[in-house]
């Protein structure tokens, strides 16, 4: 039971950031890798602080406030996560599969979740029942706020190496590592501080600081999830340029103009992006995009229809010439049929005969051929020729 209730607050989170991404799903093979490597730089964490325990208790030989919130940030803190971001860097940042915004989030929070996973087992088993529950609404979802923290800024680290922006890659990887530490230290340095302390007040104003403070954290975490998760862009193609969707890299190599042999659609090394022909403007959102989707927004490529001369009838159409004057009066034409039947089907109808109107006594004109005027038939009298 205690097990379970180390674990429940793991697999939770873990689906609920899984579930999160949108564009493009993770491997289950690398996320599992990922969930593995958080849970081995346990090991690596308690040497440091082992270490720094000791180095602090050289310095300072009785417990203090003080001993506390420095342990919490200058040994606890970077630990911890400065481990995570080992795994994280090593195992996601040439892989393949490293292709959208978001994903970096999804990396960091399973590398951290497998961090927390071993680390509540242990405190449950020693704490108890108390101590599950405890950590289950705090330590827990606080991991997750660490990883997130990073995930944003390791994504624009990512991006910023793809476009070849050296200065801003800089920034995003040292914040990548030293918001976490901080946001990390001071969850620890608040709680270590107010447990050393022996004044009863200081103590209970710790605890509400530290409510909070977790309180605060949460929902800023919370936001960049559902913000991250909402706005995730193909980081190897630029925001405001060809975009692409289920397909991010064009396949095959190309060689860039500084003599670079690439793979993706920027050169690892400049930053220039890939030559791309064919192209398409959304209708939607107005995205430069490539392939069968927009990148943006999803809409899929109109149809490109065929330009028409004037005067020519729409495809599904029939199209028949006027019927020349030479053609006698007793040839048929075709013509479309009318509104009630099909644009596919046509109907024949003898040609009108042109004639001109002829009154009784009128003498016709030359070349026209001449009526007779018949006098009425009288009743019972048989029409000329047999005819009714």
């Amino acid at each position: 039971m205690l097990f379970a209730l180390a674990l429940i607050p793991v697999i939770g989170l873990l689906l609920f950031i899984y579930f999160k991404d949108k564009k493009e799903k993770e491997p289950v093979g690398l996320l599992i890798g990922l969930f593995f490597a958080g849970l081995g730089s346990v090991i690596p964490a308690i040497i440091l602080e082992a270490i720094g325990q000791l180095i602090l208790d050289g310095v300072f030989p009785y417990e203090s406030a003080l001993k506390g919130v420095l342990l919490a940030m200058i040994i606890v803190g970077p630990a911890e996560e400065m481990g995570k971001y080992a795994c994280l860097r090593l195992i996601t940042w040439k892989n393949k599969h490293f292709d959208y915004s978001y994903d970096a989030i999804v990396y960091a929070v399973f590398t951290s979740l497998g961090f927390a996973a071993i680390e509540n087992v242990g405190y449950v088993y020693s704490g108890g029942l108390s101590t599950a529950l405890m950590r289950m609404f705090t330590a827990v979802p606080g991991h997750t706020c660490f990883a997130v923290f990073m995930g944003y800024f390791y994504s624009k680290a990512k991006y910023a190496s793809i476009t070849g922006n050296k200065a801003d890659y800089k920034k995003y990887n040292a914040l990548s590592m030293i918001i976490p530490i901080i946001v990390h230290g001071v969850y620890d340095a608040i709680v270590l501080g107010g447990t050393t302390t022996e004044e009863i007040i200081l103590a209970g104003m710790s605890i509400l600081l530290w409510i909070v403070y977790v309180i605060v954290m949460f929902i800023f975490a919370f936001i960049t999830v559902l913000k991250s998760s909402k706005n995730d862009f193909c980081i190897v193609t630029l925001p405001g340029s060809v975009q692409t969707i289920y397909n991010p890299a064009f396949l095959g190599t190309w060689t860039c103009g500084c003599g670079t042999v690439n793979q993706l659609n920027f050169c690892s090394k400049c930053g220039s992006q890939r030559p791309i022909a064919d192209t398409w403007t959304c209708p939607g959102c107005g995205t430069v995009s490539a392939f069968k989707f927009c990148g943006r927004c999803g809409c899929p490529r109109p149809q490109v229809q065929p330009q028409m001369m004037p005067g020519q009838p729409a495809p599904g159409q029939m199209y028949r010439q006027p019927v020349p004057q030479h053609m006698s009066s007793q040839q048929t034409y075709q013509q479309p049929a009318p509104q009630h039947m099909s644009s596919q089907q046509t109907y024949q109808q003898p040609m009108p005969q042109q004639m001109p109107p002829q009154q009784y006594g009128q003498m016709p004109q030359q070349g026209q051929p001449q009526i007779q005027p018949q006098a009425p038939r009288q009743p019972g009298q048989m029409p000329p020729n047999g005819m009714m």
